[in-house]
């Protein structure tokens, strides 16, 4: 019977080090996507506080793009998710990966 609950912590350490809440995540219907509010939303998700399906319809992102938030950090941290950044980063990955 507990296995069904949908139990989730009522805050997550965010990527500053600050508490973050349902609350306290970027308003629903975003449209601008600064690297703070990515990430954001990332570590809730990471941390449990919302699903992936939940991040996507609350925000009206692909699984794709979401996905893409996700890789940026593994691979870059914050950083990464600058939009002018993502061909250096990307290139410094595919660089990396060959040796």
């Amino acid at each position: 019977m507990i296995e069904n609950q949908n139990i989730r912590p009522a805050q997550v350490i965010g990527p500053l080090g600050e508490p973050l809440t349902l609350e306290s995540l970027p308003p629903i219907g975003t449209t601008r996507w600064v690297v703070r509010r990515k990430a954001e939303v990332v570590a809730a998700v990471n941390g449990g506080l919302l699903s992936v399906d939940e991040v996507c319809e609350r925000y009206s992102l692909t699984l794709e793009e979401f996905a893409s938030w996700q890789r940026a950090i593994d691979r870059s941290g914050m950083p990464g998710l600058r939009v002018t950044r993502i061909q250096h980063y990307k290139s410094l990955y595919e660089r990396q990966q060959k040796f």
